[in-house]
């Protein structure tokens, strides 16, 4: 999970420029003060590198960094190791 957390992490700063002091994995989603565009677009980065469906709803907001982390790589094939990215990317 810690590879998933850390590209999650990276997404967050690069792409949405949340800043790192922000980030903790107890930080609910909802505490990076992400638009819900942000946060569908979030949704949409994650399942296109992972390759795994992600459903946004209102809860989403009340996951912490460390749940989200947990969820994605939760839905992640047990024969693919969580390091490597989705294999036609």
């Amino acid at each position: 999970m810690e590879t998933v957390y850390d590209h999650l992490v990276t997404v967050l700063t690069d792409k949405f420029e949340v800043t790192e002091d922000q980030l903790d994995p107890a930080v609910p989603l909802g505490d990076l003060e992400l638009d819900s565009l942000a946060i569908v677009e979030l949704y949409v980065t994650l399942q296109e590198h992972w390759g795994v469906p992600l459903e946004e709803d209102e809860s989403a907001a009340e996951m912490t960094l460390g749940q989200f982390a947990g969820a994605v790589a939760a839905q992640l094939p047990a024969e693919r190791n969580a390091t490597e990215p989705r294999a036609d990317r």
